[in-house]
C-alpha cells in the first residue's frame, strides 16, 4: 500500500483518538430524600436475600408461576427486546468511532457518438478497478462521535436496567395477583360453607314452625340469611374468575389446577366456621428490614435506568457543542486499475486517492446553539425526572414499612376477634338448639364470625401482598 495514503490516514487516526472532549463531567446529584426512613421496621438490623426470588418465595406453587411468568409473559418479552434493540444501536454508535474499510471491485464502460466526441469520431472506453477503501471517516477531534457512542450506551443501559425493574414488577404482581386467587378461593370456601350451614339452620326452623316451635319471624329470617349467603358466594365466585384471568394473563400460560385447590371439609365445623389455622399458600418470609434510604434505593433498577438516562442526556451536550467545531472526514483508497481485466493486477497499475473534507459551520440561523439548548434541557428534565424516581421509591418503600407494622397489629386484632367471635357462636349455638336463646341472636352471631374471617382471610393476603411489594421496592432485596 502506498505510503502517500498510509502515513495521512495514521497521523489522522492517532489525532481522532487523542482529541478533546465537549462532553461536562458527570456529577450524580444528590439523593432528596430524608437521611432516616419513617418506620424503622421495629429498629431490627438489615436482612438482605441474594437476588433469586426463589428464596424469598418459598411456596411452590408460586416459583412454578413466576418461572412460567418469566417464560411466557408477552410484556416481559418486549422489554427483553427493547434491550435487545438499545444493545445494537449501542454497537451502530461504537462502530462510528472506527474507519470502516471496504474492498471494492468494479468495471466500468461507456460509448460517446460521434457528433458529441472532441474529435469527431465514435469513443469507447473500459476501465477495471480494485482497492480498498475508507469512506468519509470523522476525525473526532473535538469528542463529537464519542459523545454520540457514550449516549448510546447510556441509552443501553438505561433499557437493561428498565428491564430488570420490570422483571421484578412482574414477579411482585405475579405473587400479589396469586395471593389474591388464594385469598378468593378460600372466602369463596368460607361463604359456601356458610350458605350450607344457613340452608340447613332454615329447615330446621321450617320444620320446628310446622309443628308449632318456632314462628314466620324465625323462618323468614333463616330464609334471608340464607339468600345473602347464596349471594355473597356468587359474589365471590365472579371475583374469583376475574383473578384467576388476571393471573393467567400475567403468567402467559394455564394455570396449574391446584390453584383451584379448596380447604377439606374436615377444616369446617359444624356450625360453619372455618378453623384458626392459617391458610395455606400465604408463606410470609422473613422479617424485613433496610438500611439507610440512599444504600437501598440507589440498588433499585429504575433508578440505575434514571442515572443512565440523565449519564445519556450529559452526553448529548457533548455532542451538540462539538457541533460548533469544524468537522474533518477522509475518504481515500489504494488498489490498481487497468483497461483490461488481466492487465489489473500487472506492474504499474497501482492507484490510490486521498480526499479530506473540511465542513465548518459559517451561519445556519442558529440551528447549532439551539441544539445546545436543546440538549441542555434535557438534561434538566432528565435530572428532574431522576431526583423524581428517587423520591418515588422513597414513599413507595416508607408507605409499604408503615402498612407492614400497622397490618400486623390489624392482623393480630382479627385473630383474636375471630377467636372470640367462634366461642361466642358455640355458645349461642348450644343455647339455641337448648330453647334458651331465638334465632336471630343466633344469627347475628353467624353473621358476625362469618365477617370476622373474611376480614382475617383478607388482610392475611393484605400482608403477603405487602412483602411481595416490599421485595419489588427494595430492588429484589438483592445486597
Amino acid at each position: 500500500m502506498n505510503k502517500a495514503i498510509l502515513l495521512p490516514l495514521a497521523a489522522a487516526l492517532t489525532l481522532s483518538v487523542s482529541g478533546c472532549s465537549m462532553v461536562p463531567e458527570y456529577l450524580r446529584p444528590a439523593a432528596p430524600v430524608p437521611a432516616d426512613w419513617p418506620t424503622q421496621a421495629n429498629g431490627k438490623a438489615a436482612v438482605r436475600f441474594s437476588d433469586d426470588w426463589k428464596s424469598f418465595f418459598p411456596d411452590p406453587t408460586l416459583q412454578v408461576l413466576i418461572a412460567t411468568a418469566l417464560e411466557h409473559n408477552r410484556d416481559l418479552r418486549i422489554a427483553v427486546g427493547r434491550v435487545d434493540e438499545a444493545r445494537a444501536l449501542a454497537g451502530i454508535a461504537r462502530a462510528d468511532r472506527f474507519p470502516t474499510v471496504d474492498v471494492n471491485a468494479q468495471r466500468s464502460a461507456g460509448l460517446t457518438p460521434a457528433d458529441l466526441s472532441a474529435t469527431g469520431r465514435e469513443l469507447s472506453f473500459q476501465r477495471y478497478d480494485a482497492a480498498f477503501g475508507i469512506t468519509a471517516f470523522e476525525l473526532d477531534f473535538w469528542g463529537r462521535v464519542r459523545a454520540l457512542d457514550d449516549a448510546a450506551r447510556a441509552n443501553f443501559l438505561s433499557s437493561e436496567y428498565a428491564q430488570r425493574s420490570f422483571r421484578l414488577t412482574l414477579i411482585s404482581d405475579v405473587a400479589s395477583a396469586y395471593f389474591s386467587l388464594r385469598e378468593l378461593t378460600l372466602r369463596t370456601a368460607l361463604s359456601e360453607a356458610t350458605a350450607q350451614t344457613r340452608e340447613d339452620s332454615r329447615r330446621l326452623i321450617e320444620k320446628r314452625r310446622d309443628v308449632g316451635l318456632s314462628g314466620d319471624l324465625d323462618y323468614f329470617s333463616a330464609e334471608g340469611a340464607w339468600q345473602a349467603a347464596r349471594a355473597e358466594t356468587a359474589n365471590l365466585a365472579r371475583q374469583k374468575a376475574a383473578a384467576e384471568n388476571a393471573l393467567r394473563l400475567l403468567v402467559g400460560s394455564n394455570l396449574p389446577s391446584l390453584l383451584n385447590a379448596t380447604p377439606d371439609a374436615a377444616s369446617i365445623n359444624p356450625t360453619g366456621a372455618v378453623t384458626v389455622a392459617p391458610p395455606p399458600t400465604f408463606i410470609p418470609p422473613a422479617e424485613i428490614a433496610v438500611e439507610l434510604p440512599s444504600e437501598v434505593l440507589l440498588r433499585r433498577p429504575d433508578v440505575l435506568a434514571a442515572e443512565q438516562k440523565l449519564i445519556g442526556a450529559n452526553a448529548n451536550i457533548g455532542a451538540a457543542r462539538a457541533a460548533f467545531f469544524p468537522r474533518i472526514s477522509l475518504t481515500g483508497a489504494v488498489g490498481s486499475a487497468s483497461r483490461e481485466l488481466s492487465g489489473l493486477f500487472d506492474s504499474g497499475s497501482g492507484a490510490w486517492s486521498f480526499i479530506p473534507l473540511l465542513k465548518w459551520p459559517l451561519f445556519d440561523a442558529g440551528r447549532t446553539q439551539a441544539n445546545v439548548d436543546l440538549a441542555e434541557a434535557r438534561k434538566v428534565i432528565a435530572v428532574a425526572e431522576y431526583e423524581k424516581t428517587i423520591q418515588q421509591a422513597f414513599r413507595e418503600v416508607a408507605d409499604l414499612l408503615a402498612a407492614r407494622e400497622h397490618l400486623a397489629q390489624q392482623l393480630s386484632a382479627l385473630e383474636a376477634a375471630d377467636r372470640a367471635q367462634i366461642e361466642r357462636l358455640q355458645r349461642v349455638d348450644a343455647r339455641y338448639k337448648a330453647g334458651v336463646s331465638n334465632y336471630l341472636e343466633l344469627h347475628d352471631a353467624q353473621r358476625e364470625q362469618f365477617l370476622a374471617q373474611q376480614a382475617m382471610v383478607a388482610t392475611r393476603r393484605a400482608w403477603a401482598a405487602n412483602a411481595a411489594n416490599l421485595y419489588k421496592a427494595l430492588g429484589g432485596l438483592a445486597g
